[in-house]
């Protein structure tokens, strides 16, 4: 075998090797940062959400959450319910409509106690507008695509 022949044989034999392995085999165990890497607690506690540090990180259903400090990943272990945003931390408006958009961690509002968060600015003016309709509707789609990946909504 000639040496082009070779290098041609290794190539194919890595892209085929390649092309069968999943990149992301297990999106369980992948880095997935819920929030945007926003403490979930500050949003309760202070004026403006505060970012949290990879000192102080929670895991819940495949998702690191990360904490400005020990107390607040502790709060958050003891109820993670009470924090977690609302629809995944879709864009609650976007759910409204029967879409998954992602989220700006900075758009946000506190309803009831429950986080709700919004694509942008221009998103959350329109959510803003009736707001307990838009979560009535929410609440109703999310029943149907909670379970379905954005791209097929």
């Amino acid at each position: 075998m000639t040496i082009i022949k070779k290098t041609l044989f290794a190539i194919t034999a890595f892209l085929t090797f390649a092309a069968a392995t999943p990149v992301f085999a297990n999106p369980a165990t992948d880095n997935i940062i819920g929030a945007g890497g926003y403490d979930l607690t500050t949003y309760f506690t202070q004026e403006k959400p505060q970012r949290g540090n990879g000192n102080h990180v929670a895991e819940v259903d495949g998702v690191t959450y990360v904490f400005a400090t020990d107390d607040n990943k502790k709060a958050f272990q003891a109820s993670p319910a009470k924090f977690l945003p609302h629809y995944g931390g879709y864009c609650a408006y976007g759910v409204s409509v029967s879409k998954k958009f992602v989220a700006d961690p900075e758009q946000f509002d506190i309803v009831d106690g429950k986080l709700y968060l919004n694509l942008d600015s221009k998103v959350r003016a329109i959510w803003l507008k009736n707001v307990p309709g838009r979560i009535a509707d929410a609440n109703t789609n999310w029943k149907s695509i909670a379970n379905k990946r954005a791209s097929e909504l």
